[in-house]
């Protein structure tokens, strides 16, 4: 904490007055003391004076008499002023510990709170900073080897990951508004961290400006649930709209491929033209693809509920592996599973959904590595859940499009639906499960969390 100006010189003071009224209460006695000697000489003196010379003699000894009575009057004076200063010190130093106390507990609290708290002077120097704040920013102790608690360092020199810190300074002091709920991302040990920032001006007890408090919270957790939400929103209610599409869309679908089908048959027998054949194929198709829409929206927005039985996921994806190794080999990627080292057990689950999920996943992956590059399923298992994560070292998926890959109907594969992920993070749902990912240029991850007792 920051110790207020001006307490240095208080305590400075108080010190002085002390050893003033010392120093006085020293002097006193030593006059008291000198009077007293002067006295007794003036006694012995006027034992050997003549009677004429004792009454001057006897006025000069009521003078001493006086002056001793008003110097024992100064020194209780000097004695009562001295026990006033000291309840006056007493109570100074009472009040210091008192505000000693405040600023422990004023230190207690911001290095309790979850949220960092930066102060900064007019010039963005960082004057103070709590726990929580350094953790954020990757900052360490004062005195941490081979790092800085950041203090005495301009904001922007404290890491290019939050330079965002030091535009939310330059925006405030420009336009006199604090700032709030800017998020901006950081990868810490591999991993991207969302944070939230603001900035409000730090203003003294007389109201001018002499700084800015920044304020950063990890809302990492948050922002996947408001993800998670976004997501259960997209397929809420899409039941009857299903149903809709599916009576007045593929009922008279159905009948176009059939009357399409029976045409190729018979211009099959009348015509060679070449373009005639080429036409109806492309009809033929192009059915056949706005069917597959309408059955991949209807499965998305189904409610039915999913069978349970009981499944053994290392088994389920040894025999995905086999499924995929041939389209693998054939683009060069290899597959390599890491089980749990330990006995998961069986989970309740639709083995025929989720196998789906995990060959979805995985044809993605494979899709996204056309040079060749390897697939990893790690297979672990948690207190109360099983992970696994399906792994690829592709290029990763950009940063404009990494909020759409759940949404129905995105895709960037020319032959895609985009139901693919939509439908996977659903059935992940209904087995009470989270699925997500973390990309990078190296590479990208899903996980697909599955909790032990789904079936209860």
């Amino acid at each position: 904490m920051i110790e207020p100006p001006g307490e240095r010189g208080v305590r400075r003071i108080a010190i002085g007055l002390a050893l003033l009224s010392f120093l006085s209460l020293a002097v006193t006695a030593w006059v008291l003391l000198t009077v007293r000697h002067e006295q007794e000489i003036l006694n012995k003196i006027i034992k050997h004076l003549p009677a004429s010379d004792l009454k001057s003699a006897n006025e000069l000894s009521g003078d001493l008499s006086l002056q001793s009575s008003l110097l024992v009057l100064l020194v209780l004076n000097v004695m009562a002023t001295g026990v006033a200063f000291v309840f006056v010190i007493r109570a100074y130093f009472s009040s210091e510990k008192s505000l000693a106390d405040v600023k422990v507990l004023s230190s207690d609290i911001l290095a309790s709170m979850d949220a960092g708290v930066i102060t900064t002077d007019e010039n963005d120097i960082i004057t103070s900073i709590n726990t929580s704040g350094r953790t954020l920013l990757g900052l360490g102790e004062d005195g941490e080897a081979g790092m800085s608690s950041g203090i005495g360092r301009n904001i922007a020199d404290v890491s290019t990951d939050h330079s965002l810190l030091s535009e939310i300074c330059d925006e405030s002091r420009r336009t006199n508004h604090p700032i709030r709920d800017r998020d901006y991302r950081v990868v810490r040990d591999g991993h991207v961290q969302t944070l939230r920032a603001g900035c409000t001006r730090l203003h003294n007890r007389s109201g001018r400006q002499i700084g800015l408090v920044i304020h950063v919270r990890d809302v990492t957790q948050k922002t996947l649930m408001e993800e998670r939400l976004r997501r259960m929103e997209r397929y809420t209610g899409l039941g009857s709209l299903a149903a809709g599409l599916q009576h007045e869309i593929k009922n008279p679908l159905s009948a176009l491929a059939l009357h399409v089908q029976l045409l190729c048959e018979r211009l099959a027998k009348g015509t060679d033209d070449p373009e005639v054949n080429e036409s109806l194929d492309i009809i033929n198709t192009e059915v056949k693809r706005i069917g597959a829409v309408l059955d991949g929206f209807r499965n998305y927005a189904s409610i039915n509920e999913i069978g349970l039985t009981p499944v053994d996921v290392t088994l389920l994806v040894e025999k995905l592996i086999r499924l995929l190794r041939p389209q693998a080999e054939k683009q060069n990627v290899k597959i390599r599973v890491e089980p749990a080292r330990e006995m998961l057990g069986l989970i309740q689950a639709d083995s025929v959904r989720l196998e789906q999920v995990l060959l979805n996943l995985a044809i993605n992956a494979i899709a996204s590595m056309p040079n060749g590059g390897v697939l990893r399923f790690v297979i672990t298992g948690e207190d109360s859940s099983i992970r696994i994560d399906v792994i690829d070292n592709g290029n990763g998926i950009p940063d404009d499009i990494q909020t759409k890959i759940f949404d129905p109907y995105f895709t960037t594969r020319s032959d895609g639906t985009g139901m693919g992920l939509a439908l996977c993070d659903k059935i992940i749902r209904q087995h009470n499960g989270n699925l997500d990912f973390e990309t990078s240029p190296e590479g990208t991850t899903f996980t697909v969390m599955l909790p032990k007792n789904s079936g209860e």
